[in-house]
């Protein structure tokens, strides 16, 4: 069996730490009456000090947060502030993330939030543990708490140096269950060692060596194998039958393989436990069963989806409506009323989802890559008929998502097959199961109306923006019957709809609706699609204003940071005003180049006053009149997050935002047919290869005295408007809606009259 990853509860079967923690011992769980919630054990709550920290007793440090790190450095980054807090070696902390029997429950790991959310919390445990091994120290010195000084873990008094106090000698038998105080003075800027420094990510030696253990490579003893069988409906919502589909399974039809255990079906469930993979995997391909007719999707092929998002029943929900807007519509002298389309993408996670789960009569516990374990548990307890407190979700490193991809559908799916045979088992899906089953990032229809008055300034923007996205419930909720499946309306359309810019009347509706195949957040979620409605739309303008695309805009901003931000990357870029915007090459150049520009901030409204960084994109390319191929050349990128805990981190993240983004934009949407999606493998969902990238140049502003902001997002935000708009400046044509294909582009190029060209035709 492998090693674990340390938990609370092992932290406390080691003995000797300075907390108490509110989770039973391991060892008394047996004899808790779980038929009493009582006499469960309780979760660790956000508002305590051990919640949070722990010290065992050679001086190692254990922090624990309740978000988990998705790839973005955020288990380092939170060490680093830790250790900055605390005056020990960033060696000494250990991070525990998202491990539901010794972390707090802080939400899901999205928004670029992690550091806003877990960050002062963490600091207020750090900082507050430190004043309170003073307090301690100054007793046993027989000094004031002014006259003490701290390094690297031990205490000692001014005066006498060489008689020093260790951590760990001041935590033999102490109690650290305190209330929070959340006005414990924290370090200022620049008076810790780590935070502002680009540390080397703590996860990455043990990725490229191979010693990783990811949820993909756990074994336990005794452990089985398990496959699932689904409806072939993939990625349908509510208006598939899901809970009352199947008709019947010929469990004769698998009778004669080797190794099954048990053929578990539950509702409409279905899934085979065997002793070995394989086995696992053969039954699942030969098992006959049959489902009920259906093939009621909605036509989603790409020439269909403006028309079936403009169908699909909304609900409006006003974020800004200027008392004046509609009598300064009719004022327009060059009004500009276009839709901008947004397709459905992939998560697209390189290895299929995978989850183990033991179930016995008392407890359930489940090793899983998912990004919310707090969730998950509520609902394999739900799943299970169990009390929260009987089921632990160790959160293991897995494929990556940027969003929910199946992790929490193969661990219910881990789960509802363990409690069948009372045995550890590992389930993994098959690649068309994650391709089909995952929650696809949403497709979304953005209506702008709007336009310029006499005097070539704006004079109106409303922005419409349809979002069709659910929470996505775990799967197998819905396929036992546990949770009827009927439409989840969710309100996800709103991230950055309200531009930055300061038009003098705006009308900002968010169009909720229920989702049409199965959805949920992606990165990015609808700021990306906004903002590129938002950016297309003001590029336009620029031109049919006959203004450079940046000085047209800085007439509508007054955001200090958006300002110089924005200065910044034009000296990066080299940015000459007019360089951009439409220098026609000669009609026998077959490769034409072109620039283009976007801006955006990314706003989460689910988290008032927490807006992520600024960015702003340069970007150049090349396109082939004849074939339509767009080259991205080179990516410009500067970038505000305000106080960097790791440079290096936001780096990475913005160089990841980069590639991943430009993927999405000129490459990836989901086909569907009407029965659901039709992208099963990587044939059918290509993405960006390592020749077509581009090269890059990032631009990270440092702001120490101003607050961290996310970084996990924001510099995706402003891709597909800058792109779009390089594409105008080098062929002359508008592409509203992504991905920019070859097909797409030579099909733009070949029907566009001149007034496409100047960007003024009505809605598609």
């Amino acid at each position: 069996m492998n090693d674990l990853p340390l938990t609370r509860r092992r932290l406390l079967q080691a003995g000797g730490l300075i907390m108490i923690s509110t989770l039973l011992p391991k060892s008394l769980l047996a004899t808790a009456d779980t038929k009493n919630p009582a006499a469960l054990p309780a979760d660790p709550t956000p508002d305590h000090v051990d919640s949070f920290i722990a010290l065992d007793a050679d001086g190692r440090v254990t922090a624990f947060c309740g978000h988990v790190d998705l790839g973005t450095g955020v288990r380092t980054a939170l060490a680093q502030l830790v250790a900055d807090e605390l005056d020990v070696d960033f060696e000494q902390v250990q991070m525990i993330l998202g491990d539901t029997a010794s972390t707090p429950d802080q939400g899901p790991t999205i928004a670029s939030a992690t550091l806003q959310v877990s960050a002062l919390p963490l600091r207020q445990a750090a900082a507050q543990l430190r004043q309170w091994l003073l307090e301690g120290a100054a007793e046993i010195l027989d000094q004031p708490i002014a006259g003490l000084q701290v390094e690297r873990g031990q205490i000692y008094a001014s005066a006498r140096p060489k008689r020093r106090l260790s951590y760990a000698e001041l935590a033999r038998g102490q109690d650290l269950h305190l209330p929070l105080d959340p006005r414990v003075e924290l370090k200022a800027v620049g008076a810790g060692r780590y935070v502002g420094q680009s540390t080397p990510r703590v996860d990455i030696p043990a990725k490229v060596s191979g010693q990783l253990t990811y949820v993909h490579d756990l074994r336990l003893d005794g452990m089985l194998h398990g496959r699932v069988v689904r409806p072939p409906y993939p990625g349908a919502d509510a208006s598939a039958p899901l809970g009352h589909a199947l008709i019947a399974v010929d469990e004769a039809s698998i009778a004669h393989l080797p190794g099954i255990v048990k053929l578990v079906v539950v509702g409409d469930f279905v899934g085979i436990v065997a002793e070995r993979e394989e086995q696992a995997i053969d039954a699942m391909r030969q098992l006959k069963v049959q489902w009920k007719p259906w093939d009621a999707l909605p036509d989603l092929r790409p020439d269909a989806l403006r028309k079936t998002l403009l169908a699909h029943p909304k609900q409006d929900r006003v974020l800004r409506d200027d008392p004046d807007f509609d009598s300064r519509l009719g004022t327009l002298n060059s009004p500009l009323n276009v839709d901008y389309v947004w397709p459905y993408h992939l998560h697209a996670s390189i290895g299929p989802s995978c989850a183990v789960a033991m179930v016995d009569a008392e407890r359930a516990e489940v090793w899983t890559g998912s990004q919310n374990p707090h969730d998950l548990r509520k609902d394999i307890a739900l799943l299970l008929g169990r009390a929260p407190q009987q089921v632990q979700v160790n959160r293991l490193e897995a494929s990556g998502c940027y969003g929910r991809n199946c992790a929490d559908d193969v661990a219910a799916d881990a789960a509802l097959l363990s409690q069948a045979v009372g045995r550890p088992v590992r389930v993994q899906l098959m690649r068309e199961q994650e391709a089909g089953w995952e929650p696809k990032g949403t497709a979304q229809l953005m209506q702008v109306r709007g336009g310029l008055d006499g005097k070539r300034e704006v004079a109106a923007y409303e922005l419409k923006t349809c979002y069709p996205s659910n929470n996505a419930r775990t799967l197998a909720l819905l396929l036992t019957g546990t949770v009827a499946n009927r439409p989840d309306i969710q309100q996800m359309g709103d991230r950055t709809a309200i531009p930055q810019y300061r038009f003098p009347q705006m009308r900002i509706v968010c169009q909720d609706a229920a989702p049409i195949v199965r959805a949920s957040w992606m990165r990015g979620v609808s700021a990306l699609p906004n903002v590129f409605a938002h950016e297309s739309w003001i590029d336009e303008l620029a031109y049919i204003a006959q203004q450079d695309p940046i000085a047209f805009r800085l007439r509508y901003l007054d955001d200090p940071r958006a300002l110089a931000l924005i200065e910044a990357l034009k000296k990066q870029a080299d940015w000459q005003d007019g360089s951009a915007h439409r220098h026609p090459a000669p009609p026998s150049q077959e490769w034409v180049k072109g620039r283009g520009f976007a801006y955006a901030r990314y706003f989460h409204s689910k988290f008032p006053g927490f807006g992520a960084a600024w960015a702003a994109w340069v970007c150049d390319l090349s396109v082939n009149r004849r074939t339509g191929q767009v080259r991205l050349d080179k990516i410009f990128v500067s970038h505000d997050c305000g106080r960097m805990v790791n440079p290096a981190g936001v780096r990475h993240q913005v160089h990841g935002n980069i590639v991943q983004s430009c993927s999405r934009v000129l490459k990836e949407y989901v086909s569907f047919d009407h029965c659901g999606s039709t992208s099963l493998e990587w044939g059918g969902y290509p993405i960006l290869r390592f020749d077509e990238l581009p090269e890059v140049d990032v631009q990270l502003l440092d702001r120490p005295e101003e607050p961290s902001m996310g970084a996990g997002e924001s510099a995706s935000v402003p891709s597909a408007a800058a792109i779009a708009n390089a594409i105008f400046d080098a062929v002359g044509v508008r592409l509203r809606q992504v991905p920019f294909t070859p097909e797409r582009v030579l099909q733009a190029l070949q029907r566009a009259p001149d007034t496409d060209r100047l960007g003024q035709e009505a809605r598609p």
